[in-house]
């Protein structure tokens, strides 16, 4: 009989590290977002924190559509009526929820169970957006290209539509209480949801912005990924090596859907108020721009494009006159120096390699 000891002795260094392991990339997510939290108010105002709070929340959008558009080659135009989804349902929840528990909404007294109403609300408004994900994805199969773009362009059009004709926001707690299941759609129509309180600091905000990116990675560098990819380049291949088409093309809508649900989410909790005009072409549009500039397929090229796009109408405020043209120009500028955008399908740390040409085998091919 072995003893513990040589039974520990027996186990490899690599082997003993990997549960350990698994958790770093999350406990380094939670660090980063504390270090943003703390570090940011000694550097910037509170007008560079609200910055950063939207530069977070594209973020996600972008690196969570970057799963459908740039993994599987889709094309898809109506992202931000799933942001829209998530958005609403999770303000809806703390709000609504707020109301009922109580009788107030934005009460510091509160501001704990309110954060974990926020918490509840991006969950339900993520698994919502993931459900619209599903319904939209499902029929969308034999549709490629400018076809599937109209199909979610559509989409997010009908998502306007019904947030627009939606009822009046209900403010008296008695009401709520009384009929909560009526009330919680209760969405004010065209003019937007109004009174969310703002629980979605930085560190939440940039806690699910390194959550959305490790997974988003993970992904991208595993079997699904693989076959995310090989979707992208040739579905006739790809089905020839034992690729469920259906099955890909569905988990990359709902997973696209599930994270665009947690952006609508979180940025309905940084003290804006949602609209019906959050689910339009604009909106998609602007992330769409954000995907194809930091390259297809690739996770930090997102995100760094998120970053400049945000911070470029920012920088360029002072030149209010110019400020679109100016805005224009460096798009049609880098479209032409990048046409695969920052990084194509590769990650920056990827760059710093180069093109290793392989070693020739002997049989003449690398």
């Amino acid at each position: 009989m072995k003893t513990l000891a040589q039974h520990i002795s027996e186990i490899s260094p690599a082997r003993a590290f990997r549960p350990v392991a698994v958790f770093v990339p999350w406990v380094v997510c939670v660090l980063l977002a504390l270090a943003v939290h703390f570090v940011s108010p000694l550097l910037v105002n509170e007008y560079w924190e609200s910055v950063l709070q939207r530069m977070g929340v594209f973020i996600v959008a972008a690196v969570s559509l970057n799963i459908v558009n740039g993994f599987t080659g889709q094309f898809s135009m109506g992202h931000a009526g799933f942001m829209a989804i998530g958005g609403y349902i999770g303000a809806g929840v703390t709000y609504y929820g707020s109301l009922i528990l109580h009788g107030s909404v934005g009460d510091p007294n509160f501001a704990v169970q309110g954060t974990l109403l926020m918490l509840a609300g991006l969950v339900a408004g993520a698994c919502t957006a993931a459900g619209a994900g599903y319904l939209v994805g499902l029929p969308s199969l034999r549709l490629r290209g400018d076809y599937l773009a109209i199909v979610t362009l559509g989409f997010g059009e009908i998502i306007r539509v019904l947030l627009e004709l939606t009822p009046k926001q209900v403010s008296d707690a008695a009401a709520v209480k009384a009929s909560p299941i009526v009330s919680f759609f209760g969405f004010n129509g065209a003019t937007g949801f109004a009174g969310t309180p703002a629980y979605a600091n930085l560190f939440w905000i940039w806690l699910f912005v390194a959550i959305t990116c490790v997974i988003a990675y993970r992904m991208k560098t595993s079997s699904s990924g693989r076959a995310f990819l090989s979707i992208r380049e040739d579905e006739i291949a790809a089905r020839a090596m034992g690729v469920d088409l259906t099955k890909y093309k569905v988990r990359a809508f709902v997973l696209a859907a599930f994270f665009g649900g947690v952006a609508g989410a979180l940025y309905s909790h940084t003290g804006v108020n949602p609209s019906p005009t959050d689910a339009g072409f604009q909106r998609s549009f602007d992330i769409i721009i954000m995907v194809v500039l930091g390259g297809l397929g690739s996770v930090s090229g997102s995100v760094l494009a998120a970053m400049i796009l945000v911070l470029m109408p920012e920088l360029l405020r002072d030149l209010q006159q110019y400020r679109l043209v100016l805005y224009a120009l460096l798009l049609i500028v880098m479209m032409l120096v990048r046409p695969k955008g920052l990084f194509g399908v590769k990650e920056i740390w990827d760059l710093s390699r180069g093109d290793r040409k392989q070693p020739v085998g002997k049989g003449g091919t690398p």
